[in-house]
């Protein structure tokens, strides 16, 4: 796998992750999930216990939605293999339908089937189980909001020749979007003043994200996205 498609898509995790309808609740999730309070979790007098249960239950949270979306990946390959005769223009039509979500993204073009949530409204108890089965679920029904970046990484990794790449593509998807989440629920306080300075600019991250899946989406039309990262 080069080192180009491997780079979009941490950074593809990144932006999902930094999404307006993503980051506000990502201290309710690790409060869900951990089964400890806001106000706990913003504590400096976190107990070694506390600590330990909320590094085991965001770990197993990722490891959740990191199985889904990394089943997807290999997935999409399989069947962009069967008809890798008509490589390029599968490349070609995944460069367009990347660009479209990309116009999306930034607010230049609404696609009015994106805005349909798909949510599942389970109740879980707090504890090992329940944060891997809250991983699962966030993977299936969060489609508004990793729906167009997910879905551009998927694309692109239907373009692949061999299954392994589609699943390193969708691992490094994964590892953009658990890495942070984990930073945060070790350090939820720095967290939430990060993020009352940065909310104002959700509108900024919003082109920045589009603006970043239509140069993908042009690379991957043309063919040269690993001839750029490669130079």
């Amino acid at each position: 796998m080069s080192s180009a498609g491997l780079f979009v898509s941490f950074i593809a995790g990144v932006l999902s992750f930094i999404s307006p309808c993503i980051l506000p609740l990502i201290p309710a999730y690790i409060s869900y999930i951990s089964g400890i309070s806001i106000k706990e979790l913003t504590s400096e007098d976190k107990t070694l216990a506390f600590k330990k249960r909320i590094i085991v239950s965001s770990l197993l949270f990722i490891a959740g939605f990191s199985i889904i979306f990394i089943g997807m990946g290999a997935t999409v390959t399989t069947f962009g293999k069967l008809i890798s005769s008509h490589i390029i223009i599968l490349r070609r039509i995944a460069g367009i339908i990347i660009v479209i979500f990309g116009l999306h993204i930034a607010g230049w073009l609404k696609l009015n089937f994106l805005y349909s949530e798909k949510k599942f409204h389970i109740k879980i108890s707090p504890g090992s189980f329940g944060s891997f089965i809250m991983g699962l679920a966030f993977a299936f029904g969060w489609t508004p909001c990793v729906g167009p970046i997910l879905a551009s990484i998927l694309t692109y990794a239907a373009t692949q020749q061999t299954l392994m790449k589609g699943v390193q593509l969708l691992s490094a998807y994964s590892l953009g979007l658990g890495v942070p989440f984990f930073l945060t629920g070790i350090a939820t306080g720095s967290f939430l003043k990060l993020f009352k300075r940065i909310k104002k600019y959700f509108h900024l991250i919003e082109i920045i994200s589009g603006v970043f899946l239509i140069i993908i989406g042009i690379l991957t039309f043309r063919g040269s996205l690993s001839f750029i990262f490669q130079r």
